[in-house]
């Protein structure tokens, strides 16, 4: 059986183990990054079907990415454009959310993530023809 596989991006290392410790069980595969860098490395590499996405990240030297750019550049590039991307921040939800699906984000959990809604909206987007997928 080809399992399907989750992206999951996030700077905190707890998060990214909790968000795998639920999504395996479920029969994802699943691949993490810790930052913007990583996310688009992983997402050119993995070719994942689904990115759950954090939208802070630390500044760091270098390039510094946040969520909103991850999907600006995923939807510049063929091989992701379509690929689905649920936004998980704890960042002030007034703010975040109209911006993350604005952005093109298909849904928006505020963290703490209820992993209920969260594995029903995965199976949702993944079982949506890409057409329908925004």
């Amino acid at each position: 059986m080809n399992r399907q596989k989750i992206l999951v991006v996030d700077d905190d290392p707890v998060i990214a183990k909790a968000a795998s410790m639920k999504l395996v069980p479920a029969g994802y595969d699943v691949v993490s990054a810790a930052d913007g860098s990583e996310a688009v490395s992983a997402a050119r590499r993995e070719k994942p079907d689904l990115i759950l996405l954090d939208i802070n990240f630390p500044n760091d030297i270098g390039l510094s990415w946040d969520g909103f750019q991850i999907i600006a550049w995923l939807q510049r590039v063929d091989e992701s454009k379509k690929t689905p991307v649920i936004v998980m921040s704890g960042g002030e939800s007034a703010k975040f959310k109209s911006r993350a699906l604005q952005a093109g984000a298909i849904a928006y959990l505020q963290k703490p993530v209820n992993n209920d809604e969260l594995l029903a909206l995965i199976k949702q987007a993944l079982a949506a023809p890409a057409s329908s997928v925004a």
